[in-house]
């Protein structure tokens, strides 16, 4: 009796491995919302600097270890600390996320014999858009991997297309977030941000999140602001999370805009709070593979944002022109402007919309149902 009672109380073993990451609320709702009465977890953060999670996760006790890593050159380096760690944690399960997590750390725990070696794959096609180099590693990755989280089904049919990927090793684990966060805002605190972002007395205020990368589509969006600002010279444009790869073209492009007219925002924790400054959201993906999920779809309708969206990633198993969201066409900045008008001008659509994004969103993206996804992927 004594031997089965101790056997119930053993926990599974998971370390996850991250790289590339300072904060994600994403990463900060997995670690509350896990059941640690039944998982023993440790974290691996292998990063520039150490994370702010890496603090985080400290204050409530979780195993965590930090890795330093600037460039290839600091591999070998991690690499060999990674497998002294795993030796240390014997971990049931390594579940890893993001490229250089994916590579060192699946390899190290294929040589350490973790049975289960999982990784959620967060792009979709981008490798094969702009750096063909890497779809080998891509490929070696799944090779290395027991089980992959597949965060859409946008991006399993990616895997199963292009990468020759078996189905039954693939699991869809749509992004879950913690709703309430979205719409329970305090007014103080909107208020606060307003005054930091210089968005008082604006109207209508567009806001962006998104990198600074082309196939964000966020180009399109300044050519729709410029027309719009013919209608309504009082517009304010918000670009957060404004860096990236293509920043000078972009920036380039904010030269047609007036000075006073828009803001660049490289980074903003509150980023539910933000939401709530705007009053239509945009989010406009070049092609229907371009985003792997895009959360932004799904946290702009939690915040009741009336929205104006390509059909990418995520957006296409669930927005609806006119239902949900107003949909445009690719790389269609006159259908962006002429949508954001019909927002503006159109009370009843606009409260449609609204509505029913809280409602979709809601019975879809809650974090259990991304927990009890992963639950079986774990339990399996």
């Amino acid at each position: 009796m004594r031997i089965n009672a101790i056997k119930k109380l053993k926990r599974i073993k998971i370390l996850y491995i991250i790289s590339g990451i300072n904060y994600s609320l994403g990463f900060d709702w997995l670690d509350k919302n896990l059941d640690h009465s039944k998982y023993d977890v440790s974290y691996v953060f292998i990063n520039a600097i150490k994370p702010e999670l890496f603090a985080l996760f400290e204050s409530r006790n979780r195993r965590v270890l930090f890795l330093h890593s600037e460039s290839k050159k600091n591999y070998p380096a991690v690499f060999i600390k990674l497998l002294s760690f795993i030796r240390q944690v014997k971990p049931d399960i390594v579940h890893c996320h993001l490229f250089e997590a994916n590579l060192l750390g699946l390899t190290a725990a294929f040589l350490m014999r973790v049975k289960k070696r999982v990784y959620t794959r967060h792009h979709s096609t981008y490798h094969f858009d702009y750096a063909p180099h890497m779809v080998k590693f891509d490929k070696l990755i799944n090779t290395l991997s027991t089980h992959i989280a597949s965060i859409s089904e946008n991006v399993t049919t990616v895997l199963v297309s292009k990468e020759n990927v078996r189905k039954d090793k693939i699991y869809l684990v749509n992004h879950g977030f913690e709703l309430e966060l979205f719409s329970n805002s305090k007014e103080e605190a909107i208020s606060n941000l307003r005054n930091l972002y210089q968005a008082n007395g604006r109207y209508p205020v567009i806001g962006v999140i998104s990198r600074f990368t082309m196939w964000k589509g966020v180009h399109y969006i300044i050519e729709a602001f410029k027309d719009l600002l013919i209608e309504y010279p009082n517009a304010y444009l918000i670009l957060a999370n404004a860096i990236g790869e293509d920043s000078d073209q972009i920036d380039e492009k904010l030269k047609q805009l007036p000075q006073n007219s828009y803001i660049k925002i490289s980074f903003e924790k509150d980023i539910a709070i933000l939401y709530k400054l705007f009053d239509i959201f945009v989010h406009v993906p070049i092609d229907e593979e371009a985003e792997a999920f895009g959360q932004t779809y799904v946290e702009a309708l939690a915040a009741g944002i009336p929205s104006v969206f390509t059909l990418s990633g995520i957006a296409r198993e669930f927005v609806v022109h006119e239902e949900n969201a107003i949909v445009v066409p690719f790389k269609d900045s006159k259908s962006i402007v002429t949508a954001m008008i019909k927002i503006l001008t159109e009370s009843p659509l606009r409260n449609k919309i609204c509505s029913e994004g809280r409602k979709v969103v809601k019975s879809r993206f809650e974090v259990d149902v991304m927990m009890n996804a992963l639950y079986k992927i774990y339990e399996k």
